[in-house]
């Protein structure tokens, strides 16, 4: 146990963001760091649990988190290093973008605030690399085996690196200029500096794995190119099928997805050619619709554009400030959850649905919504929305962006070329192996689960990569 007492004597402490006059002008990253000597006190704050929510029920991981804590403590940060890469890949990318689930299921946080648990990830794995500690992990004796990734988001990028480590011959094939999926191109900058991405895929060349970019799989390199050059493939493209609004008025210029928005601005950042026509804020009274992550970094990105106004809407009610009883520890809570995006500026509406936009010669002036009441039909039935009489209300934007989630992967000839089954709501169907419908192909990541969160994909990539090595060894041993 790091101090037996740590977790009476000292209280939690977070970075806290940038000033928002200064982090406004710019897409670095929002949240500040704490000193080593901090986190070294945040450490001493864990409890050594007997039973270890944070590790079993919280991280998808199995991240080893008290014994981290407890090396951190004592000053023994490479080994703590060490005890993190054992488990996952890229602590640096989830030390930032995870909601750390690890923390709601913190045992100190029943009684008090939980322990900081992401931040001395993030610490651990930034002081890895400034001592060079980090290295590329280059395997002593190779299979023969060749393996081609589909995707380069985070569960391509760990099922490639596992399938590195284990001596098979990698290459990643992405379909955008640069490797990093949603990690580059979904998650703004003010939130994962797109250096880091670079950092790591850097490492992961210099480990032995290649990248081939740009590339359109299914159309440049066909399904039957794949199979005779590699013995297995791995699907790792995502699920970025959008959830659409189909209301009157849908067609007028001025409605965009949320992640078409996103890409743009990332590509502007990383100073790329912006593909598709130019969305912007600037000077524009905009409407996000969709209340999580993908809503709120359209948030943040509309107010560095320079909006006039940012206003999010949300069908679902108004999550409640404390822990309910419907998501009781170590559940992840159903609590209100402020970013750093709307503390700088965003009216928030909750319970509400949008059911037509307006305009005038064919461009959007504004929207129509109502309120709504949850209700199931019938008792234990699943709920659904009903529009509550007389509460229609007009919103003025000119701009809107769906941030309504997304339904599976994109459909691509690659599917119909290698043979996968999909099920009826467009996912690919697979074994308890990872395996699809195709003996060899694999399939992990959002494609696999639908889309879900950055931690959980890099531990599909992990489980995928194990059984995509098994079936490569029992195939050669035959």
């Amino acid at each position: 146990m790091a101090k037996p007492t740590g977790f009476k004597e000292y209280k939690r402490k977070d970075p806290g963001y940038r000033p928002k006059a200064a982090r406004l002008k710019d897409y670095q990253e929002v949240e500040k760091t704490l000193s080593s000597s901090d986190i070294t006190t945040q450490a001493a704050r864990c409890m050594d649990c007997g039973t270890p929510f944070c590790h079993g029920a919280g991280c998808p991981l199995a991240n080893i988190i008290p014994d981290i804590n407890d090396l951190v403590y004592n000053d023994r940060w490479q080994e703590a290093l060490d005890l993190i890469l054992a488990t996952n890949n890229f602590p640096e990318f989830t030390g930032r973008i995870c909601p750390a689930l690890c923390e709601a299921a913190c045992v100190l946080g029943l009684v008090d605030e939980p322990v900081t648990i992401r931040l001395i990830e993030r610490e651990v794995i930034e002081g890895g690399f400034k001592e060079g500690w980090v290295k590329p992990i280059i395997p002593e004796q190779r299979s023969g085996k060749k393996v081609a990734v589909i995707g380069s988001g985070p569960a391509g990028l760990a099922a490639a690196e596992e399938l590195n480590k284990a001596g098979h011959l990698v290459t990643v094939y992405e379909k955008d200029l640069k490797p990093g999926g949603i990690l580059r191109y979904g998650i703004p900058d003010f939130k994962l500096d797109k250096s880091i991405v670079d950092r790591r895929v850097r490492l992961m060349k210099e480990s032995g794995i290649s990248f081939e970019n740009n590339v359109a799989i299914g159309e440049e390199i066909s399904g039957s190119f794949l199979t005779k050059r590699y013995d297995a493939i791995c699907l790792t493209g995502g699920a970025r099928e959008p959830r659409d609004l189909n209301v009157p008025g849908r067609d007028l210029k001025g409605i965009h997805l949320a992640l078409d928005y996103l890409i743009q601005q990332n590509q502007r950042v990383a100073r790329e050619k912006v593909t598709g026509p130019q969305i912007l804020a600037k000077g524009k009274h905009v409407a996000v619709i969709g209340g999580g992550d993908t809503g709120s970094d359209c948030v943040g990105t509309a107010n560095r554009q320079g909006a006039k106004s940012v206003t999010q809407l949300e069908i679902l009610p108004k999550p409640p400030d404390k822990r309910p009883e419907s998501t009781p520890w170590p559940a992840w809570p159903l609590i209100l959850r402020t970013s750093s995006s709307h503390k700088e500026g965003c009216a928030r509406k909750w319970s509400v649905s949008t059911v037509a936009f307006e305009g005038t010669a064919g461009k959007l002036k504004g929207l129509t919504g109502t309120k709504v009441k949850w209700k199931a039909d019938k008792p234990n039935g699943r709920p659904h929305p009903e529009p509550v009489p007389k509460t229609e209300f007009k919103l003025k934007c000119d701009l809107v962006l769906l941030a309504m989630g997304f339904t599976g992967p994109e459909d691509n000839v690659l599917f119909k070329q290698l043979g996968v089954k999909r099920d009826r709501r467009g996912g690919i169907v697979t074994d308890d192996n990872f395996m699809t419908s195709r003996k060899g192909v694999f399939t992990a990541g959002d494609m696999n689960t639908g889309a879900t969160l950055v931690v959980r994909t890099i531990n599909q990539g992990r489980m995928a990569a194990e059984r995509l090595n098994k079936y490569l060894m029992q195939k050669r041993r035959k």
